[in-house]
């Protein structure tokens, strides 16, 4: 599932060519995608400027003047910009065209993406309203995660990847921030210091900011907005390296699953 700075990056991408611009039209060619697209998408979109694209979490942002589309990329969906001379592709399902004739294109081959419409505030919709802070804002610090996991015995990597906690750390980065930290994922979320608290938020902005900075992590469908694949898999200590040796110490990288979702680890540097 396209992460974070997957979403970012795409959001970057595609932002130069769409703020400002108006959307010419609309073409859903399959509204089967998690949720029904909304019929009446074509009829909000065409005609209008797009004011910004912004993000929250997870979730891409096209803000107009009548309301704001909201778009998610699910386990395989990806944005890209092209024109009229680019072919459609059995999963290219939305196409929002603008003025000289450039086209945002959705395509999702497991359909588990969404395209929304909403008239009011972005932040009030019930996908967004109960998000935690973004993982980047000033909101999110060691003492705010040190103060909601008091007295909680879950494990913190099944804390810090709690939408409701925080908005948008997924699996891979989950993974990296904590060995960064040296903090062992099955660690309840309550027996972690204030201090320990601090280091994390710190690592999980450095990580998150470097996954940006170099296009995002390439999954087996995420292809990023202009074609290119990103590449901060590359880099990755832990994530995906189980029975290798650990970066720092050779000890061997153990893999468990937490949450059925893969989890990597050094038994020596995380506590």
């Amino acid at each position: 599932m396209p992460e974070l700075p997957e979403v970012e990056t795409t959001r970057r991408g595609i932002a130069p060519h769409i703020t400002n611009r108006t959307v010419t039209k609309v073409t859903v060619r399959d509204p089967r995608l998690r949720w029904p697209v909304p019929k009446r998408l074509p009829q909000m979109l065409e005609g209008m400027k797009i004011t910004q694209v912004g993000r929250r979490g997870k979730y891409l942002l096209l803000e107009t003047a009548n309301g704001t589309a909201i778009l998610h990329l699910g386990m395989s969906g990806s944005l890209r910009i092209v024109d009229r001379t680019i072919p459609v592709g059995k999963h290219d399902h939305i196409d929002i065209v603008f003025d000289k004739d450039r086209i945002l294109r959705l395509t999702d081959p497991r359909r588990f993406g969404a395209v929304l419409w909403t008239r009011r505030p972005p932040h009030q919709h019930k996908l967004l309203r109960d998000l935690g802070p973004e993982p980047l804002g000033a909101a999110f610090t060691g003492a705010y995660l040190h103060a909601l996991a008091r007295g909680r015995k879950v494990a913190i990597k099944n804390f810090i990847m709690n939408s409701h906690i925080v908005a948008g750390i997924g699996n891979i980065y989950a993974n990296e921030a904590l060995y960064m930290a040296g903090i062992h994922p099955q660690r309840a979320a309550g027996r972690i210091s204030n201090k320990k608290y601090t280091l994390l938020t710190e690592v999980i902005r450095e990580v998150l900011n470097d996954s940006i900075a170099r296009g995002g992590t390439t999954l087996r469908d995420f292809v990023n907005s202009d074609g290119k694949q990103g590449y901060f898999s590359l880099d990755l200590n832990v994530y995906a390296k189980g029975g290798e040796p650990c970066i720092s110490c050779r000890t061997l990288i153990r893999e468990i699953r937490q949450g059925q979702r893969a989890t990597f680890y050094c038994p020596k540097c995380q506590r």
